[in-house]
C-alpha cells in the first residue's frame, strides 16, 4: 500500500509541475496577445486556450481513465439505446479436449459484438478499448443475460463479444444434453480466444491486453480453466486475458498441477444454488491461488442459479456433485471415479451419465443478486483497469 502511495503522489507532483509550467507559458503568451489585439482580442483567444485545455483533458480520460462508470450502478434498459450489437463470424477450432489444439477441426465460431459510441474520426486512440468475452451456459445465449451484458459494458466503454458455441457447430439443435455431449468446454475456450484475436484484428482501438473473460454456469467452467497457464498456451497462441469471471459455474475438475497465468479470478454464486458446492470451489480457488492468481469466492445469500437470465422460478436439470475429474500436466482430462480419459463423445457420455444425478435445482431471476453481481464485477474490472490489487490488500 506505502509503494502505491508514494507513485500516486509522485505522479500528482508531476502533473502539478506541469500545470505550474503550462499555466505560466500560457500566461506569457495571453500578454502578448494583449499587446497586439486588446482586450476582446484577448478574450477569445483565452476561450480557445480554455476549451482546447478541455479537449485536451478529454483526451487524457479516453486514454487512461479511472473507469469510475463501472463501480456506479449499470445502466438500465433506458439507458443502453444505440447499443445493439452486430453478428459476426470468425475462423476457429473445434478441439474435444486440450491434447486436440493442435490438429483440430476447423469452424466457423458465431458471435455478437457490442462496441462502444464512436468518438469523432480521429479522436480514440488505438488499443484503447478493454473487451469482455461473454461465454454462456448449457441453455445457451440468454437476451437478459449475455446481450444485456455485451450493451451494458458498451455503454461503459467496453468492447463485448458474446459467443455461441453451440450455434456454431450444431446450430444451436441437437438437444440440451446432446450438446453437451458434443460441445466441450474446451471448444469453449477455443473460440474465446479465436473472438479475442478477431476483434483485435478487425477493430484496431479494442486492446487484447486488456482483455476479460466472463462465463456463466457452463461457460463459466470455461473460463476458470483457461487461467491455467499450459491451456492458454495452447489454444491462446500468444494470447491470455487479464482476468478472469465465473458466474454459478460448478467446480467439478481440477489441475493436477495447478500453474496459472498470473490473472486473477473471480468467483460468485448463489448460496440457493443446489448445483454448486462451496467447498470444491474453494479448494479450487487455493489451487489456482498456489499456481499463481489471486482469487475471491463471493457468495450472494438466497440467489438461485442463473440469477440475471431472465426466466421465473423453478427447478430444472439434476446434481452434478458426484462427478469428479482431474487435468493432466498433459492436458488429458481423465474421470476420478472410472479412471476414464475423456477423449470423445461417447466415452464423455459415459463419464457424465455415470456421476450425474439427484434432484434439479432451483433456477431463476433476482434482481437483487444481479445489482451485488453488477457491483463486484465493476469493482473487479476497475481494479484491474487501473493496475490496483483486485481484492485488496
Amino acid at each position: 500500500m506505502n509503494s502505491v502511495s508514494t507513485v500516486t503522489k509522485s505522479s500528482a507532483a508531476r502533473r502539478a509541475h506541469r500545470a505550474a509550467t503550462c499555466a505560466g507559458s500560457v500566461r506569457r503568451v495571453m500578454a502578448g496577445i494583449y499587446r497586439r489585439v486588446g482586450r476582446r482580442g484577448t478574450a477569445r483567444f483565452g476561450l480557445l486556450f480554455g476549451c482546447l485545455g478541455l479537449v485536451v483533458l478529454a483526451g487524457k480520460d479516453v486514454k487512461a481513465g479511472d473507469w469510475p462508470q463501472l463501480i456506479r450502478p449499470w445502466p438500465g434498459e433506458a439507458g443502453l439505446e444505440g447499443y445493439a450489437g452486430r453478428d459476426i463470424r470468425f475462423p476457429t477450432t473445434s478441439p474435444f479436449a486440450p491434447t486436440d489444439a493442435d490438429d483440430a477441426e476447423e469452424t466457423t465460431g458465431i458471435g455478437t459484438l457490442y462496441l462502444p459510441q464512436p468518438l469523432p474520426a480521429g479522436r480514440r486512440p488505438a488499443r484503447s478499448v478493454p473487451i469482455v468475452i461473454l461465454l454462456h451456459g448449457a441453455s445457451g445465449v440468454r437476451y437478459a443475460r449475455e446481450h444485456v451484458y455485451g450493451r451494458q459494458f458498451a455503454a461503459m466503454g467496453l468492447a463485448a463479444v458474446a459467443i455461441d458455441v453451440f450455434a456454431a457447430r450444431s446450430g444451436g439443435s441437437g438437444g440440451f444434453v446432446r450438446r453437451l455431449i458434443d460441445v466441450t468446454e474446451t471448444m469453449t475456450i477455443a473460440d474465446a480466444f479465436a473472438a479475442l484475436r478477431w476483434v483485435a484484428r478487425k477493430h484496431p482501438v479494442v486492446d487484447p491486453r486488456r482483455a476479460f473473460v466472463m462465463g456463466f454456469s457452463y461457460g463459466g467452467m470455461a473460463a476458470a480453466y483457461m487461467l491455467d497457464r499450459r491451456i492458454t498456451r495452447k489454444l491462446g497462441r500468444g494470447l491470455r486475458f487479464a482476468g478472469h469471471i465465473a458466474f454459478y459455474a460448478p467446480c467439478i475438475a481440477r489441475f493436477a498441477q495447478p500453474r496459472t497465468t498470473g490473472a486473477p479470478l473471480l468467483m460468485l454464486y448463489g448460496t440457493a444454488d443446489e448445483l454448486i458446492d462451496p467447498l470444491r470451489c474453494r479448494a479450487y480457488l487455493d489451487d489456482m491461488r498456489r499456481g499463481g492468481s489471486a482469487g475471491r469466492l463471493i457468495a450472494i445469500k438466497d440467489a438461485p442459479h442463473q440469477w440475471d437470465g431472465g426466466w421465473s422460478r423453478f427447478r430444472i436439470g439434476r446434481q452434478m456433485h458426484g462427478c469428479r475429474m482431474r487435468v493432466e500436466p498433459d492436458g488429458r482430462i481423465r474421470d476420478l471415479n472410472t479412471d476414464l480419459i475423456m477423449v470423445s463423445p461417447l466415452l464423455r457420455m459415459t463419464i457424465l451419465g455415470l456421476c450425474v444425478g439427484g434432484p434439479p435445482y432451483l433456477i431463476g431471476r433476482d434482481d437483487r443478486a444481479r445489482q451485488i453481481s453488477n457491483r463486484e464485477v465493476g469493482r473487479f474490472l476497475r481494479a484491474v483497469l487501473t493496475g490496483r490489487a483486485p481484492f485488496g490488500g
